[in-house]
């Protein structure tokens, strides 16, 4: 990659577009030019699923880049924020027509952020570069031992922002002389979904994962009582999809006090309303408490405790946090998604070859891996701890 090379990030979200050129300046990147294209309620809902947007959202990064590169200047390289993939490890994946064409119509679930994936491989073939996806929430590292549920029948599975999870690591790393693949924190990205998850020498092995012992958040109900949960479903009160709408997008902070901004909450709150500090002391109690959970993961052995996110960017919460929790641990606090920035920096180790990338498909756990039972009956077979039969 030369001085007149970019990488470009395609970032696909609900309601925006977000691109960004990055260039490289010696052995690191900076961010060249960036633009966040917001679309409203009304134009989204012009297009019957998310995936008919990509054609309309294509053209708006292609008209990006026309205004943003100027003459001799090139593309070496796209990065897309990973849409809901299966269980996948960690890192930088390759695109190919087949990631494209799963992302685009065959995701896990539905969300706008299936359509990077798309849009950058369609740039990588008229521009002649190279396209990955990075970090996706699929991402699944956890360890057998977490993903017992109670019930054998559900267990337990990683959702999880691993990108700006792994990213704030890295910059805590470097900000303390050590290597990546040695630290052990518990990472807390608050937006409007959390996640509180432990990061142990590379690997995030548990998390909190939004609806099952999660706090709530500006948007989301998480780990909400299961027996009037369970007598909800059944009263033929609610249809399935006015109660996934309570626990995913009207529930949390928006339940209780119709608003998601946590800027709006915080206004509330210097104007002396005492029920909405109650309920933002709620978020900040349960995000503690979680806090605490994974550390014990941890055994209480960890480099530090960090904070990011969007809310990460309101200083009473951050301020509660660190009060509430320093004792675990130094706290350290990154504000914003960072994942535009994120997503170019691990595309750039991929390029420089600090890192490898991975081919889709990825296959990334064997049945003994993603099934405890089995994982436990396999390795009792092998220490002599449960009988052949």
């Amino acid at each position: 990659m030369d001085s007149e090379s970019f990488i470009l990030v395609v970032n696909t979200g609900s309601t925006t577009t977000k691109c960004s050129l990055f260039c490289q300046k010696g052995s690191v990147i900076e961010l060249s030019t960036a633009s966040v294209i917001e679309h409203s309620d009304d134009l989204i809902h012009r297009y019957p699923s998310i995936s008919a947007q990509v054609d309309f959202r294509e053209e708006l990064v292609r008209n990006f880049i026309k205004g943003s590169l100027g003459d001799g200047e090139k593309i070496s390289a796209i990065g897309a924020i990973g849409g809901m993939l299966p269980p996948v490890p960690s890192g930088v994946i390759e695109l190919n027509s087949e990631l494209a064409d799963f992302s685009l119509n065959t995701p896990v679930y539905q969300h706008a952020s299936n359509l990077a994936a798309p849009i950058a491989y369609r740039l990588s073939l008229s521009l002649n570069a190279a396209s990955f996806v990075v970090d996706p929430v699929g991402v699944d590292e956890i360890k057998p031992i977490a993903r017992i549920s109670g019930c054998p029948e559900l267990p337990r599975f990683s959702f999880v922002h691993a990108l700006n999870i792994r990213a704030t690591v890295r910059k805590l790393a470097g900000e303390i002389g050590k290597e990546f693949n040695e630290m052990r924190c518990v990472v807390c990205h608050l937006g409007g979904g959390f996640s509180i998850a432990p990061f142990d020498r590379g690997s995030i092995i548990d998390s909190d994962n939004r609806m099952e012992g999660a706090p709530f958040t500006p948007e989301r109900a998480g780990g909400v009582p299961p027996i009037p949960l369970l007598e909800a479903c059944f009263s033929g009160k609610y249809t399935r999809d006015q109660l996934h709408k309570k626990l995913y997008g009207a529930g949390g902070i928006y339940a209780y006090l119709g608003t998601k901004d946590i800027r709006e909450v915080v206004r509330r709150i210097k104007e002396k309303d005492k029920f909405a500090k109650f309920i933002y002391d709620a978020m900040i109690y349960q995000i503690c408490k979680e806090i605490g959970a994974m550390a014990s993961v941890l055994d209480f052995d960890m480099d530090g405790i960090i904070v990011t996110g969007g809310v990460a960017n309101e200083c009473y919460l951050t301020g509660e946090i660190s009060r509430k929790c320093s004792k675990l641990g130094n706290v350290h606090i990154y504000p914003g998604e960072n994942e535009n920035e994120a997503i170019a920096g691990n595309v750039f180790l991929v390029l420089t070859g600090k890192e490898k990338s991975m081919k889709w498909p990825q296959c990334i756990k064997n049945d003994e891996e993603i099934n405890p039972l089995t994982h436990f009956n396999n390795q009792g077979q092998k220490e002599g701890i449960i009988e052949n039969k």
